[in-house]
């Protein structure tokens, strides 16, 4: 290009740009504001934000994004696959959950599918088509390198029949030469909020049919399906939002000198296994952190009976709220995500690239435990109502729940939350509550405790807690558990570590080996039950309680999943009080956040 050309180019650019001025400063919803360019919304699985976020800026700064006197800007916002799939076959509340997008880009199209076969049965139209595939990721088995080793790996092909095999053996891995890793324990998402959940799930039902195409409702209605499902089902730890929570405590445990402990395998995506390797297990590196590499990698074992790939499309939404010129300017980004530089880039975050020409490499090798040849074998996916029945049918196949709620009645619960309505931080809790109670089956058990200064006498218990219902079946306590959580009311002070460890030690007497055993503890405050002396002998007794036994005793399985409620949450004590039990935070610093935080704790069970 000439000297004069280049220059005319540039001044053209510039006077574009300057017409359609943007900023980085956020605009009212808390996104970039793109000044008087055309929004392009992007809704994306949380797994690939950094990246597409540092493309959106890419794109917004090139002349793909100028268009004559117009201009495009990308904006990102993350969005966990399930979730959006939810709210685009139901209803987008852009208050709450931000702009709804103009391309949706969740980590396997199976969502796209689902949120089809969702509308098609309310009589709606679709709103996913053909897409572009960004990055790809395979489903695989990842496990610690010396228990795969134990098993064959890497001369033996692995797959869902062994994990069958070992969570039915009652020598766990003592029928492996390994009795001090105790038996088989499994991690797995839950497949309503997860890709790697769902897509285990394909597999496993693929694995009982003995197929690789074609899987169908009868194949789901055989009794062996819901067997060989409900198997493997009841090997799980606990369920989860997301495979964050085992890869952290995983790592955690790992830094203690025992990675074996927690859980035996997890179903994950490869990238994650990369991750892990590098010493990030979430794959985010805060201001400060070093990345340390584990002492025990983890390799991962591509299922011989086949796998799937999160294939992570790219949807211009054929939606109502996208005009011509959003699509115009979507249609402009994919086709710059699809560049050769740029998907090479895709690379660096330990994805495969989704454009075939360009070859996969380093990270994905066998450094990091990895087979850049796998896999071999590719599972068909069905069709959109076979994987709506999938997910009914998970529901009565996953492993049932005996949690407690622990729930925080000190007189801050009373501070109005919301302005708008006068709710305060307890209303708000007691309806999301209700709410999620909903979420459990009729056989889940759950009952009820509430924690606060000033009880002494009642009914002759502690004067830390009070039992409203002890732990029963849903399905006959249900009501009662909403009666009951309808006419809590604020009352005194915080015994934050007295009910806690009152409550765990409950759970481990009535601990039950069938079920995922688990506390629910909301707290809006500090410890404080008028001995600010004792604090901290209190303190390191819960967490002693919480990290005693043996490895093999169910002290070790039963875990307090915390939700830090409010400004005033003691956030790094309820951190520690999860991650001492091996179970995982909420936080819900604000109050209005609680019925999705509550959605999210109950996907654990």
């Amino acid at each position: 290009m000439n000297r004069s050309r280049v220059v005319l180019l540039t001044l053209t650019l510039t006077l574009v740009a300057s017409a359609c001025s943007t900023s980085k400063e956020p605009s009212a919803n808390g996104l970039e504001d793109p000044g008087n360019c055309t929004v392009i919304d992007l809704a994306v699985s949380p797994e690939k934000r950094d990246l597409l976020t540092e493309l959106a800026q890419d794109f917004n700064a090139s002349d793909q994004a100028l268009d004559g006197d117009r201009c495009f800007f990308a904006r990102v916002q993350a969005k966990s696959s399930g979730a959006a799939a939810q709210l685009l076959s139901s209803e987008w509340d852009e208050a709450a959950e931000g702009p709804r997008p103009v391309i949706w880009s969740p980590s396997a199209s199976t969502w796209g599918a689902i949120v089809n076969q969702r509308l098609e049965a309310q009589a709606e139209p679709p709103l996913t088509g053909e897409f572009t595939s960004f990055q790809l990721t395979p489903l695989v088995i990842a496990m610690p390198k010396p228990m795969a080793e134990a098993l064959g790996w890497p001369k033996e092909p692995l797959g869902f029949a062994d994990i069958l095999a070992l969570s039915q053996d009652p020598a766990g891995w003592a029928a492996y030469g390994h009795p001090e890793w105790g038996p088989f324990r499994l991690g797995k998402t839950n497949p309503n909020f997860s890709t790697s959940g769902l897509s285990a799930l394909l597999a496993q039902a693929y694995a009982a049919n003995g197929k690789t195409a074609g899987l169908s409702i009868e194949d789901l209605q055989k009794p062996s399906t819901s067997v060989f499902a409900s198997t493997i089902e009841s090997s799980v730890v606990h369920y989860g939002d997301t495979t964050l929570t085992f890869l952290n405590n995983w790592y955690r445990a790992d830094q203690r000198g025992n990675p074996y402990g927690y859980v035996s395998a997890v179903a994950v995506e490869e990238k994650s296994v990369i991750d892990y390797n590098r010493g990030n297990p979430d794959g985010v590196l805060q201001d400060g952190e070093q990345a340390r590499p584990p002492r025990v990698p983890l390799v991962a074992i591509y299922p011989e009976e086949g796998t799937v790939y999160s294939d992570n499309p790219l949807y211009v939404l054929d939606a109502s709220w996208v005009d011509s010129a959003q699509k115009k300017g979507a249609d402009r980004f994919v086709d710059f995500l699809d560049r050769t530089d740029n998907q090479k880039k895709v690379l660096e975050f330990g994805f495969r690239p989704g454009n075939p020409k360009v070859e996969v490499s380093s990270p994905i090798d066998a450094r990091n435990g990895l087979d850049p040849n796998q896999p071999q074998t590719l599972l068909e996916i069905p069709e959109p109502e076979v994987l709506v029945q999938l997910l009914a049918d998970w529901q009565d196949q996953r492993k049932p729940a005996r949690v407690l709620l622990l729930v925080d009645v000190s007189g801050s619960m009373g501070e109005v939350a919301d302005p708008e309505t006068g709710a305060t931080k307890l209303d708000l809790a007691k309806s999301a509550a209700i709410t999620a109670l909903d979420e459990f089956n009729d056989d889940d058990e759950v009952g009820l405790w509430v924690f606060t200064t000033g009880l002494s006498g009642v009914d002759g218990q502690p004067p830390d807690h009070l039992e409203l219902v002890p732990p029963g079946r849903v399905g006959d306590v249900g009501e009662k558990l909403k009666t009951k959580l309808r006419s809590l009311v604020p009352l005194e002070a915080t015994p934050l570590y007295a009910a806690t460890q009152t409550a765990y030690e409950n759970q481990v007497a009535s601990y039950d080996p069938t079920r995922i055993n688990a506390v629910v503890l909301l707290s809006d405050g500090i410890n404080d039950d008028g001995d600010p002396d004792d604090d901290r002998k209190q303190l390191q007794s819960l967490l002693a309680a919480l990290s005693e036994g043996s490895e093999g005793q169910a002290s070790q399985k039963v875990r307090v999943f915390t939700i830090a409620y409010g400004a005033g949450a003691d956030l790094s004590t309820l951190r520690s009080i999860a991650e001492t039990s091996q179970a995982a935070l909420y936080d819900s610093s604000d109050p209005r956040s609680i019925n999705k935080v509550f959605v999210a704790v109950v996907s654990n069970f």
